[in-house]
């Protein structure tokens, strides 16, 4: 059995965790930086490099004690290298190669995307290559043909806003306090999402890409009329965002050739309108649906200690000198898509 020390720092979620190739969690600690973001609506990438600094080292203490295991007992440290806020990675991933250099371990850089990517696997160790992924977080959204490790066909990517960022920003321009995108789904709960008529960018026209910017604006001039409430705002924003994913899934499911599953990852799979529509997608394709438990989907060091264990199993594992990446696309050879600011 090998035991892999895993490390995540990419954005505002501190992370350390400890896990095996055969899927099983043995510790896992995480901290927050809710309340040092708050007051300000979004992550500031000082206060997050600085809040990762303080509460790395202390996490992964506190998972050996969990587990009761000591740096000796790993196999391999494996460390997010990007793509994320620039700080936060270098602390994460300089923490990694002190602790590796230390311990006379190997270490394993691991793309951030790759670990949401893989982390339905470690939800579901039946899920067999090759899956479509639906990659849905605050930074990104992606449709990707999961081959195998190390092994991505970008299908789709956003040519503006992610789905995850248009969450906070709605919650931002309708007060609902941060992190956003949970509030924006209390919220909607209560609305009517017919209420309000807001535009699904892109559906229909066959484009594969994603855009968002148009909604979010849509959503201010909603606001500014003083005509609707702020719960059927967010219902028929919610609900916007939904037909957009659904509307472009179906297209990659018909580009992208047969796959074993409909997986959605990332911090946008624990919002349950998200999960219900795809469930109901997948079962219509006849696939089976995979969405990790709420826990794993949005940032965590269990994700990245298992795509380290996925990588590792392959001889996987990286020098000390490799460098943090503010960007780092999982599928390097795909065609630029159109639109300024494009988040490959």
């Amino acid at each position: 059995m090998t035991i892999i020390l895993g490390l995540e720092s990419s954005c505002d979620e501190t992370a350390a965790a400890l896990v095996t190739d055969e899927g099983q969690v043995l510790a896992h600690r995480l901290a927050t930086q809710e309340a040092q973001h708050r007051p300000y609506g979004g992550v500031v990438p000082e206060i997050a490099a600085r809040a990762h600094a303080e509460a790395l080292m202390p996490l992964v203490d506190a998972a050996f004690t969990e587990a009761g295991l000591t740096l000796a007992d790993v196999d391999a440290v494996a460390a997010t290298a990007g793509p994320g806020l620039i700080g936060g990675v270098m602390v994460g991933l300089v923490t990694g190669k002190a602790l590796a250099h230390a311990a006379d371990k190997p270490l394993i850089a691991v793309n951030h995307l790759e670990g949401h990517a893989l982390s339905p696997r470690l939800a579901d160790p039946s899920l067999a290559f090759p899956y479509m992924l639906l990659l849905v977080s605050g930074g990104h959204c992606q449709l990707l043909r999961v081959e195998g490790v190390g092994q991505y066909r970008r299908l789709a990517t956003t040519i503006d806003d992610a789905a995850g960022e248009a969450f906070d920003k709605t919650a931002k321009m309708l007060g609902l306090g941060y992190p956003g995108g949970p509030e924006v789904e209390k919220a909607a709960r209560l609305g009517d999402p017919k209420a309000v008529r807001l535009p699904r960018p892109l559906v229909g026209s066959g484009e594969p890409h994603f855009s968002f910017a148009g909604l979010k604006s849509a959503v201010l001039r909603a606001r500014d009329s003083g005509r609707f409430s702020t719960e059927d705002i967010a219902a028929g924003f919610t609900a916007a965002v939904v037909d957009c994913l659904i509307d472009r899934t179906r297209l990659a499911l018909d580009a992208g050739g047969p796959v074993t599953a409909l997986v959605v990852a990332g911090g946008v799979a624990a919002n349950q309108a998200v999960r219900g529509a795809l469930s109901d997608l997948a079962a219509a394709r006849g696939l089976p649906f995979i969405a990790p438990p709420l826990w794993l989907c949005t940032d965590n060091g269990a994700m990245i200690a298992w795509a380290g264990a996925e990588r590792f199993r392959l001889g996987l594992i990286d020098s000390m000198d490799v460098a943090a990446r503010p960007r780092w696309a999982l599928d390097p050879t795909a065609e630029k898509a159109r639109g300024a600011g494009v988040k490959a």
